[in-house]
This record gives structure tokens, C-alpha cells and sequence, in this order.
């Protein structure tokens, strides 16, 4: 390993000695397409914005542009056609070292253009999805690569969003109070497992970080709520991931090694003149590096090692359509071991080891029936397997008992196709089908009041090896009246073959272009998720071997999100969105108030019924400035309220009810050089948040016992403090001919804040420790693109 890291280093470090002969500059290239239809559109203008004298071009027979070379820097494009609104891409990046590809999308005019004043469309105020008209924004993977508290991983970029609560230990995030296990992750059109690296190690719905590496993530969508009819499966969000293609017309690799790991990716074409690309990225992450060098937290968890790849293959053809086949995967192993003396070691002396895997792959398939309708298919699997086992030893590190053996494998195949049909330019509808067939292997021995124990053996809460099967089908038409008036309607029927449940989820939404600066939207819907299929099969001391939980219907949700969006001007916007959610049928415990929507642990011992409510209510405010003249900002604040119900029928705060979310983030960039062709740039993000709720201790039961036990008549009583993070990243690029050198520091949390995580019995002082945990990570690294 380190023979491979130093020889990595030396191609780096010798590639700064290669000089500027010319001007660094790059090229931006791309395709149009009509936004309804997907087909491509002919003879469009692009130009480069405040370019004197203007530079342009127009798309050729296959809607495919190629903009004169430019210098160095960032640049908004713009496409204009007779019949179209125009468009407008912004913040584009130019590097010596890499082409830029675009994909421009376009929205027909249903009126002539005499009637109506139009003014360009930017790609940051709405989704790619064109049937989510409220609730959801684009997820641009440049964002994910600058954005300080970004950390290249998009789970904790959204973090900066209006709505979205971060965690300070982890990556997983709480959409408007709901529970992050309620969230979906989407890749390439296919519901995959938790993307995350060491996946709800910390509680369930998050991870260290994500797979998805910057360096293959293409935009993608984040929706809030209220999505369209096309998810399923889904109660509080959608991650809708896609990977970009590969450059189909010259090689293009980038390496880096940093504090945390190597990296390597590389794209290109199969053979020079072809269309058919590829595209992989492999990361190896050591922490046992990052401890070594840094100490501090990471030293703590410097027994972790993972590593993660990721691919897409494109292969155009000239009449059988596009295929593509995708995939990413991860592999995590961790190891807590004791010292060797546990003099002075206050907690339960416990040793912990676990190898996680996730894995999904798909072919897929995009052929036009005709110049209106496409039909997109797609055959996926996917896999996630956890395998822990936890060891509790005596005081004088003897006479190893074991509390946990945990066996979690799922594997999906998945099939879904949909047909897109643009009728006319006001009438566009989408439909389709999903089927999941589902097999599960679960295997859970714990004791049963983990990880404490005064001996007692381990009890088998879960045994299941089977399949299942679920079925989605859903339509959805969306229809503009006018310039100012379009509406959506919608409907998901989903079937659960493992207990035979149905849902009919109804959506509808409706937009007016008040304006040409004002814009008010309108989404509702119904939406319903099925829970992890090892809570289908608890169970309990008290019923034996009979499943207490295999009829358990879906969890329901009703949504209704309001817009506002106002634009300011060419490069500033403002965005209001109240909203309402009313869950039901969630699953809880008999006469507790105890709910799903509070779980935290990796494994349910319980029986659950579908007694359970919520209300989420709550208004998120959005002022962002675009990067121009060399900086930007974005001001994000929500002000919220989440409660449920249990079975014992009273209201109470949910775990992730923390009233007020507030984000200050922006950035700077400096150009540098003689040529002006190196960039600077310094972003900050600054987090304040309410504090989360928990149920204190019975003092009394929990001293006796020595081990935390929660007060029953105080469930989700207290709040924690509130939480002020502070993120940072500094990054210089400097750009050779064919060449780019980047160093950088990106910094999680460097105000060290720690949250609370449990509480812990102190053996040393016979008390209860209140134990909180703070991730500051900093990646210190060094990236050549060439």
C-alpha cells in the first residue's frame, strides 16, 4: 500500500513541473433536448453570457453544440429557440483538464410568442424532474464538490437545504421532522439500499459518508415531499441519483490521495470516433491513515477500512435505442478492540466487529417509439448484507461472553419500465410499472437488554429466509393551460405480496406563473412505505415463535407543500415554502409510546401495530445568491413543528422536533496567476440548530441496575441544546495545459460540537454518564486531473 501511494505521489508531484506554453482553457459542449419529450432539438442558439464579443453557437441535426474553446473560469450559458422558453445554465466551470458536457433541456411555449413575455429559465430553480412542481430542487454535483460541509457527499450537502436537519456524528439527515430511515435513495430510476459507508452503525438512516463520489454523480434531484406519481416507497423524501455518462470523445483521469484515502477515476471513449463511453471511480479510505496523522477522533475509529467503486458504461446505438449498464458498491469492515488493560476504563467493556457490503447493478434501456414517446426500461439488483458480532468481557478483560451475532442480508431484483408520451405541448404523461421481488436472509441473536448483561444467554428476536414480491404501478399526466397555469394529476397503487396490503396513493399539483418574477405552486399527495422486512418477522419472549409482526401495513403519509418563488434579479432568488404532513397507520408499540418514528437501533425486539400518528408542520425560507463576480451566498432558515402519537394515544415531540434549522453558507474564488488561470476559492457553512428530544432516565431503576433505563413516564421529555456547527473548505486549482493541480483542506465541524448520542453507566464512579460524540473530520488532499 504504501509503494502504491508513493509512486502516486510521484506522477503528482512531478506533473507540477510541466509549464504553461498558452492560455489554459477548455472546452463546453453538449446536447438540447425538448424537457417533455426527451428528443433532441436542431438549430438552437447557445451562447456564453457577457462574452464581448459574444460567443455562441447553434445545435446541430442532433442537438448537439460545441462552444468555441474559453479561458479558465466559471460561465453562464444560455439556449434560445423560436417556440421555447430560453434557458439557462449557470456557474458552468472551465478546466484546462477536463471537457465540460452539458445537457440542456428546453419547456415548448403552448402560446405564440407575441402574447407572452418570457424570461430565461436557470437549471438551479427547479429539478430535472419536470412533474415535481413543488417541494424539490436539483441537486448539483458541483455544489456537492465546493460547498463547505459538502464533503463531496451529497447527504450531507442537503444538509444546507431548507428543511433538512444534518447530524453532527453522522450523515443521515431528517426531512422536516420526520425519521431519516423514511427517506429513499434512488440511483439510475432503481430504489437502492443505504449508499451510505458503515450504514446505520450510529442509528438507523445514515453513515459516515456516501458512495457517490463527485468525480461520477451527475445532477440530480432532492424532493422534500409531495413528489410525484412516479415514487413509491417512499414516506418523507426521495434522493433521486444519477450517474453521468463518460466523455465519449477523449480520455480524461483524475487521482487523489488525502488525509482519508486514494482515489482514482477515469473516463473515455471505447474507440476514437465511437459514441459508446465508460466511466468507473474507485476509492480506497483508510482511517487508520487519517488517525496516524491527525489523532484526535479519527484516531478513535482508526480500525475502520472501506473502499467503494462505481461505474457506468453508455452504448448509443443507431436504432435499437441507448443502453447503459451502472453500478456501485461498497465494502466496510470495522474493529473495536479493548485495551489491554482496563484499569481506568470506566463503560461496559465491549468488542465489536462488522463487515457490511452494499452492492446494486442494472442494465438500462432508452428507445423513442417516435419523435414524441419514449419507452425507458430498466433490470437492476441489488444487495446489502451487515454481519456484527459484539463480545462483553469481565473487568479483568477475561471470560468473553457473547451479547450479538447479527445476520442482515436482502437482495432486490428489480424491473421497472415507463412509457413518456408528449401529446402536444400543453399535454405530457408519464406511466409505468416497478416490480421488486425481495429475499431476505435475517438472523438476529442479542441478549436482550444489549449490550449490557449480567450473563444472560443470547435470544433469537428474528429468523426469516425467504422472498417477497412488491409491485408498484403508477400514471401521471401534466397539462398547461396557458403560459401561467399547469397541472398535474396523478396515481401510485402499490401491492405487498408478503402480508397482501394495498395502497392508492393520489397526487395533483398546479403552478402559476404569476409573473415573470413571481411563481406560486401547489402539491399534495399521499404517500406510503413499507417497513425493513426483519420487522416483519420479530419475535417476542412472550408469543414464542409466532410472528407478532408480519401483518403490519404500510405506513401512510399525506402531504400538502405551498410555493413562493420570487426572482429577484438575473442572479438572486427567494423561495418560501410552507407545508403540512399528517402521518398514519405508523407502526408503534401496544399501550407505550413508543414509535417507529423515534427508532434509532439497528434491530426491532418488539411487537408493533399500526396505531400510530403524526403531524409535521412548519415554513422553510430560501434567499440564494448565485456565484457571480466571484462569490456567492445562500441563507437558508425553518421553523417547524414534529409530533406523534403512540398507542397510549398521547402527543408528544418526535426525537428530530428541533423547531428552528438555520444555514449561512457562501464562498469566494480569487483568480491568480500571470494569465489569471488559477482559482482560489474559501467557502464556510455556518449551522445553528435546535437541540433533538429523548427520554431521560429513571434514575433510580437505572442506578440498580447499572445499566440506562428509560423513564415510561417521560417518553420524548427533553430537549438537548442547541447546536452550532461551523464547516470549512479551502482549495487552490491550478491549471497547466492538459493539467490540473488541486490541494485543498475540506473540514467537518471544526467548532468540535458534540451531540448527544446515549447515555452509558460509569463503572467507575456508579453514576450515569450522559456520553455525546462530535465528528471533525478534515480531509487534507491533493488531486492531478489530466
Amino acid at each position: 500500500m504504501r509503494k502504491q501511494v508513493f509512486v502516486i505521489w510521484a506522477i503528482m508531484i512531478a506533473g507540477l513541473s510541466v509549464q504553461a506554453m498558452a492560455q489554459p482553457g477548455g472546452n463546453i459542449r453538449g446536447v438540447v433536448t425538448d424537457a417533455a419529450s426527451g428528443q433532441t432539438l436542431s438549430y438552437v442558439t447557445v451562447i456564453v453570457l457577457n462574452t464581448n464579443p459574444t460567443v455562441g453557437t447553434t445545435t446541430d441535426e442532433q442537438g448537439a453544440f460545441n462552444l468555441p474553446p474559453l479561458p479558465v473560469g466559471r460561465y453562464n450559458i444560455q439556449a434560445s429557440f423560436v417556440g421555447y422558453e430560453p434557458a439557462t445554465i449557470r456557474e458552468v466551470m472551465v478546466s484546462s483538464a477536463k471537457e465540460t458536457v452539458l445537457e440542456i433541456t428546453m419547456k415548448e411555449n403552448v402560446q405564440a410568442l407575441d402574447e407572452i413575455v418570457v424570461r430565461p429559465k436557470t437549471n438551479k430553480e427547479a429539478p430535472l424532474n419536470p412533474m415535481a412542481l413543488a417541494g424539490a430542487r436539483m441537486l448539483s454535483v458541483e455544489e456537492a464538490s465546493r460547498y463547505a460541509g459538502g464533503f463531496d457527499d451529497p447527504a450531507r450537502l442537503v444538509g444546507s437545504f431548507a428543511g433538512v436537519a444534518g447530524d453532527v456524528t453522522s450523515n443521515s439527515i431528517a426531512i422536516r421532522g420526520n425519521s431519516p430511515q423514511s427517506l429513499q435513495w434512488k440511483l439510475e430510476g432503481v430504489e437502492i439500499p443505504n449508499p451510505s459507508h458503515y450504514p446505520e452503525i450510529g442509528g438507523v438512516g445514515g453513515g459516515i459518508l456516501t458512495a457517490f463520489s463527485s468525480q461520477v454523480l451527475g445532477n440530480s434531484d432532492f424532493l422534500a415531499g409531495a413528489f410525484p406519481a412516479e415514487y413509491n416507497n417512499a414516506l418523507s423524501g426521495v434522493f433521486d441519483m444519477a450517474l453521468r455518462n463518460g466523455n465519449n470523445r477523449q480520455y480524461e483521469h483524475t487521482a487523489q490521495v488525502g488525509t482519508l484515502g486514494v482515489e482514482f477515476a477515469s473516463e473515455g471513449p471505447f474507440k476514437k470516433g465511437g459514441r459508446a463511453s465508460y466511466l468507473f471511480n474507485y476509492r480506497y479510505s483508510s482511517m487508520a491513515l487519517a488517525g496516524d496523522i491527525v489523532g484526535g477522533d479519527l484516531e478513535k475509529v482508526s480500525d475502520m477500512r472501506y473502499q467503494d467503486l462505481s461505474f457506468k458504461i453508455n452504448l448509443p446505438t443507431k436504432k435499437a435505442g441507448t443502453f447503459s449498464l451502472w453500478g456501485i458498491g461498497t465494502s466496510d469492515g470495522f474493529i473495536s478492540d479493548l485495551p489491554d488493560d482496563l484499569t481506568g476504563y470506566d463503560y461496559i467493556p465491549i468488542e465489536q466487529k462488522a463487515r457490511q457490503y452494499m452492492g446494486a447493478a442494472g442494465l438500462g434501456h432508452k428507445i423513442f417509439l417516435n419523435e414524441n414517446s419514449y419507452l425507458k426500461s430498466t433490470l437492476a439488483a441489488t444487495y446489502a448484507k451487515n454481519h456484527s458480532q459484539a463480545d462483553l468481557y469481565d473487568a479483568n478483560r477475561q471470560n468473553p461472553q457473547q451479547i450479538l451475532d447479527m445476520l442482515d442480508k436482502n437482495v432486490s431484483l428489480v424491473f421497472n419500465s415507463c412509457l413518456n408520451t408528449k401529446f402536444n405541448a400543453r399535454h405530457t404523461n408519464r406511466t409505468g410499472i416497478t416490480l421488486t421481488g425481495l429475499f431476505y436472509d435475517d438472523n438476529y441473536n442479542i441478549v436482550p437488554n444489549y449490550p449490557y448483561s449480567n450473563g444472560e444467554p443470547m435470544m433469537n428476536f428474528a429468523d426469516a429466509d425467504g422472498s417477497s414480491l412488491l409491485t408498484s404501478v403508477f400514471t401521471q399526466s401534466s397539462y398547461q393551460f396557458n403560459e401561467q397555469f399547469t397541472a398535474q394529476l396523478g396515481l401510485n397503487v402499490q401491492y405487498f405480496a408478503l402480508n397482501r396490503h394495498w395502497t392508492f396513493e393520489k397526487r395533483a399539483s398546479i403552478r402559476w406563473q404569476a409573473s415573470p418574477r413571481h411563481v406560486f405552486a401547489l402539491a399534495v399527495g399521499s404517500h406510503s412505505r413499507h417497513e425493513r422486512l426483519d420487522y416483519y418477522f420479530v419475535t417476542t419472549p412472550e408469543t414464542g415463535n409466532r410472528l407478532v409482526n408480519k401483518n403490519l401495513d404500510f405506513a401512510k403519509a399525506f402531504h400538502a407543500v405551498l410555493s413562493y418563488d420570487l426572482h429577484v434579479s438575473d442572479n438572486m432568488h427567494f423561495k418560501v415554502e410552507p407545508y403540512f404532513q399528517y402521518l398514519y397507520d405508523v407502526p408503534v408499540v401496544p399501550g407505550s409510546g413508543i414509535s417507529i418514528i423515534n427508532q434509532t437501533d439497528f434491530y426491532m425486539s418488539k411487537q408493533l401495530v399500526n396505531d400510530g400518528k403524526g403531524r409535521n408542520f412548519g415554513v422553510d425560507f430560501t434567499f440564494e445568491r448565485y456565484l457571480k463576480g466571484g462569490y456567492y451566498y445562500m441563507l437558508t432558515a425553518s421553523a417547524f413543528d414534529s409530533k406523534y402519537r403512540g398507542s397510549d394515544g398521547v402527543w408528544r415531540n418526535t426525537r428530530y422536533n428541533r423547531h428552528f434549522l438555520t444555514n449561512v453558507l457562501g464562498g469566494k474564488e480569487w483568480m491568480l496567476g500571470r494569465k489569471r488561470q488559477n482559482i482560489l476559492g474559501v467557502n464556510i457553512r455556518l449551522n445553528w440548530m435546535g437541540g433533538g428530544y429523548y427520554t431521560p432516565l429513571d434514575e433510580a431503576a437505572s442506578l440498580a441496575g447499572q445499566r440506562p433505563i428509560e423513564d415510561e413516564n417521560r417518553v420524548m421529555d427533553s430537549q438537548n441544546p442547541a447546536v452550532f456547527v461551523a464547516h470549512v473548505t479551502v482549495n487552490l486549482k491550478i491549471n497547466r495545459p492538459g493539467l490540473v493541480h488541486e490541494f485543498g483542506i475540506k473540514m467537518l465541524n471544526v467548532t468540535g460540537k458534540k451531540e448527544f448520542v446515549n447515555f452509558d453507566y460509569n463503572y467507575r464512579t456508579g453514576q450515569m454518564d450522559k456520553t455525546g460524540a462530535a465528528v471533525s473530520i478534515p480531509n487534507i488532499y491533493y488531486k492531478v486531473t489530466f
